[in-house]
C-alpha cells in the first residue's frame, strides 16, 4: 500500500495516468462538499489558483458559482492540454498552465487564494517529501497576496499536517475545518458524534495576517 502512496510524489506517474486515463476523477470531495467551507473564505472577486487540477470537475463546479478568476495548473502537461481544451468554451475566463508548484512562475502576491485538493498530500507521499513540501508552501506563501488564504483539502489528521502549517516563516493563521467523506449511499450521514478520523476528510485553512492591521 504504502509502495503504491508513494507514486504519487512522482511527476511520470501523474503524466501517464493521464494519458491513460481521461475520465474526469475528484479526489476526496466534489465542490458541494466543501462549498459551506470555502465560501466563509473565498469571495467570488478573488484571483483563484488551483494548483495539481488534474482533471478534476471543481474548477468548473466554482465557475459555475461565480469564481471566474481561476487559474490550473498541474505538473502534467497531457492534463493541462486536454482541460484547456474541454473548458475554453464552457467557461472562457478559466486559464490552464502546465508548472510545477514547487517553481510557481507567477509574481509575488498575485493570488488572494490558492486551493490544493491532494496536491500537498501527494508531495508527502514521494521521494524527498522534507525539502519538497517546505519548498511548495513557501511558493504557495509568496505568491499570496498580503492578506491570501491557502485553503488545503487533506485525508491527513490534524496531527499528522498542522506542523507543516505552523512552521514560523509562515505570518498566517490555521483554522482546521473537517467534513465527513463522501458515501456510496447518498442517504448515509455520518452523525456529528462520530469521532473516527478516518471517516473525514480535512480542510487547513490559512490565512495571511500581513497587513490585516488597519483593514475593515
Amino acid at each position: 500500500f504504502l509502495k503504491g502512496m508513494a507514486q504519487y510524489g512522482k511527476p511520470e506517474y501523474w503524466e501517464d495516468r493521464y494519458q491513460r486515463d481521461t475520465e474526469a476523477f475528484d479526489w476526496y470531495q466534489r465542490y458541494a462538499g466543501l462549498k459551506d467551507i470555502i465560501t466563509q473564505y473565498i469571495s467570488p472577486t478573488f484571483q483563484i489558483l488551483n494548483i495539481g487540477c488534474g482533471n478534476s470537475r471543481m474548477s468548473e463546479e466554482m465557475y459555475e458559482e461565480g469564481y471566474e478568476h481561476i487559474t490550473n495548473i498541474d505538473i502534467s502537461f497531457t492534463v493541462i492540454k486536454s482541460m484547456s481544451e474541454e473548458y475554453k468554451e464552457k467557461c472562457p475566463n478559466m486559464i490552464y498552465k502546465q508548472m510545477d508548484v514547487r517553481s510557481l512562475q507567477f509574481e509575488q502576491g498575485t493570488f488572494d487564494c490558492v486551493i490544493d485538493k491532494g496536491t500537498f498530500d501527494s508531495i508527502l507521499c514521494g521521494d524527498g517529501s522534507g525539502p519538497n513540501s517546505e519548498q511548495t508552501l513557501n511558493e504557495i506563501y509568496r505568491v499570496l497576496s498580503p492578506t491570501g488564504v491557502y485553503v488545503c483539502i487533506s485525508y491527513g489528521v490534524p496531527d499528522q499536517r498542522e506542523n507543516y502549517f505552523r512552521n514560523n516563516a509562515f505570518d498566517w493563521e490555521l483554522h482546521t475545518h473537517k467534513v465527513a467523506k463522501p458515501t456510496i449511499s447518498t442517504s448515509a450521514i455520518v452523525s456529528s458524534e462520530d469521532k473516527d478520523p478516518k471517516n473525514f476528510h480535512y480542510i487547513y485553512v490559512m490565512r495571511k495576517t500581513v497587513g490585516k492591521k488597519g483593514d475593515d
